[in-house]
């Protein structure tokens, strides 16, 4: 009667396990109810605060420091006035340039993804769309990587070695190398 009774409970149990695997292996579920369907809510906020997003990243691995970073290990880099006034400068552009850039980003996520919720789009409007978004893309990470690239020049080469070390790149040999700074 136990076997019988175990065997029922699975037979009635398996179907509902096969759905709630089934419902479970979709890493997209969910992602329907976002209001830009590319963008996650932490994405758009980063976009709309010129957070970096990892689009520096070529740079910051490789010994060029990130503006906002370094401002935040000011101290424990011993970052003289005029080199943390310099590196406020460029943080301040940075923002006042990639913040504008990610709004345009998220205005033209949230139009492809009308044209598909609408079913709008056309070969040729899906061509453009993406054509346009991918000029931001590149636009955007172009100015996080400018950024990493000027503030390298603020800083001597004790402190991109010092600012690895701290951030946890020690491992790294690309710290500490990198463009002629002008000092």
């Amino acid at each position: 009667m136990l076997r019988l009774g175990i065997a029922l409970a699975a037979t009635l149990l398996a179907p509902r396990a096969a759905h709630a695997q089934h419902a479970s292996a979709s890493p997209y579920a969910g992602m329907e109810h976002r209001a830009v369907k590319a963008l996650s809510d932490q994405q758009i906020a980063d976009l709309r605060a010129g957070r970096g997003m990892g689009l520096a990243l070529p740079a910051e691995l490789n010994g060029y420091p990130g503006p906002i970073h370094v401002l935040e290990l000011a101290d424990r880099l011993g970052l003289s006035g005029e080199q943390r006034a310099r590196v406020q400068e460029l943080h301040a552009a940075m923002k006042a340039e990639t913040v504008p850039l990610g709004e345009r980003l998220i205005a033209q996520e949230t139009a492809l993804d009308r044209q598909f919720a609408t079913k709008s789009v056309t070969p040729a409007s899906l061509q453009a769309a993406t054509a346009d978004i991918g000029a931001t893309q590149g636009t955007l990470r172009g100015a996080h990587l400018h950024y990493h690239l000027s503030t390298l020049e603020v800083l001597t080469p004790e402190q991109v070695h010092r600012y690895g070390e701290l951030r946890g790149y020690q491992a790294s040999g690309g710290h500490g190398h990198g463009a002629k700074r002008h000092h």
